[in-house]
């Protein structure tokens, strides 16, 4: 009876062993950011609000990113729609509408079926300012 305790107790852990190694060891895409957040600093008022991250996928399957939405309509994203390949990059573009005066501090959230953050948030910050108009020379 002993032998068969020890035999099923054996039995038992190699299966769970065998189960850890193979969902620590799972294949599929993997999503890495060259950054997390991109800075305008301050800028003018109708200024070009667009900026890229680089994605890539540092996996070994297709990464797909299914959806990307900004915080609000004001922040608009256009992310790649093929799959990116392993080892490869694409960008997305991010448009902020300028025509707001004041800080901004908005987030675009990814939706990818990346392995290691299926869910990712990269962010955009500044500040927009009316210029101030050129002084009129006296005559």
């Amino acid at each position: 009876m002993k032998n068969l305790v020890l035999s099923f107790g054996l039995i038992l852990m190699a299966a769970f062993t065998m189960n850890f190694v193979a969902t620590t060891n799972a294949a599929g895409a993997e999503i890495a950011i060259d950054k997390d957040v991109h800075d305008y600093g301050t800028i003018d008022k109708g200024a070009d609000g667009s900026c890229y991250f680089t994605i890539t996928n540092t996996g070994d399957a297709p990464l797909t990113i299914t959806r990307a939405k900004g915080s609000c309509g004001c922040t608009v994203p256009d992310w790649p729609r093929e799959p990116i390949a392993p080892g490869e990059s694409a960008k997305m573009k991010v448009t902020y509408d300028t025509n707001r005066p004041g800080r901004i501090n908005k987030s675009v959230t990814i939706t990818s079926n990346a392995t290691n953050a299926p869910t990712k948030v990269v962010r955009i910050k500044g500040n927009v300012v009316v210029p101030t108009p050129a002084p009129v020379p006296a005559n």
